[in-house]
């Protein structure tokens, strides 16, 4: 039996994600604050807000990468405190582009990664993304010859090995040339259209929110501000202000409260 401190969280739970009162910073430093939120399989949040909110803080505790000071996080069932290593198999986490070894090659990347997740093979649906992100020539080549939007590239085929049940990504569309933008959403999103994950990105990007996305989740000053469910934003795709007016409004009263 689960311990009471779990809410009844086990394996079989359907959520990719779900954190509890999270709290964490650097230091002395606070940046989180008692973040609430729940994600399901076959859904794509947008994790929105200004520069130094505390998105990557966050996205860098969901990955282990950031322990928080106070808190649970639980990646499809498992306790990321408890379980880490059951966690982190379900979780696909892109890492920052600079992040990756510049000594390695893209094909030794990718090898690592897999075998790190028991992998006995890269799955058919990474393969095709390699192809359309034209990659399978440079495999071979040491990372730190490639340029910022092939290492984007890599970046996010390495969070999708293993048919993750959590997809984490950091403005994944950086760096990345219009068409490979787009064979990208069309790949998220029918992964998640079919139930086989979830998607949590932070962005700036509203064209990506309005046109991919399930829900939004506005983080200011290290809180969740305010969140848009599926019909919400449907409601702003169907108005003239759209998401951009509702940003600003929801900004300005939690500047104001």
């Amino acid at each position: 039996m689960s311990p009471p401190s779990c809410e009844g969280i086990g394996k079989e739970d359907s959520r990719a994600l779900r954190i509890r009162g999270l709290h964490a910073g650097y230091a002395r430093h606070p940046v989180l604050a008692d973040i609430d939120l729940d994600l399901e399989r076959g859904e794509w949040l947008a994790l929105l807000g200004p520069n130094g909110t505390g998105k990557t803080t966050l996205l860098h505790c969901i990955g282990g990468i950031l322990a928080p000071t106070a808190g649970r996080i639980w990646i499809g069932g498992r306790s990321l405190r408890e379980d880490p290593r059951g966690a982190k198999r379900v979780l696909g986490f892109g890492c920052a582009p600079e992040r990756l070894p510049g000594l390695l090659t893209g094909r030794q990347c990718l090898e690592i990664y897999a075998a790190a997740k028991g992998l006995a093979q890269i799955g058919a649906e990474v393969l095709a993304l390699m192809d359309a992100f034209a990659l399978a020539p440079l495999l071979d080549r040491f990372v730190d010859s490639y340029s910022s939007g092939t290492r984007q590239k890599l970046a996010v085929l390495l969070s999708l090995l293993g048919d993750p049940a959590l997809v984490v990504l950091d403005e994944a569309f950086n760096g990345l040339d219009p068409a490979s933008a787009l064979v990208l959403k069309q790949h998220l999103r029918a992964r998640v259209s079919g139930g086989a994950c979830a998607v949590l990105l932070a962005t700036h990007s509203l064209d990506l929110v309005e046109r991919y996305s399930d829900r939004a989740a506005l983080l200011l000053e290290g809180r969740i501000a305010r969140q848009w469910d599926r019909e919400a934003l449907e409601a702003l795709r169907a108005s003239p202000e759209g998401l951009e007016a509702a940003l600003a409004a929801a900004s300005a009263g939690a500047g104001n409260s």
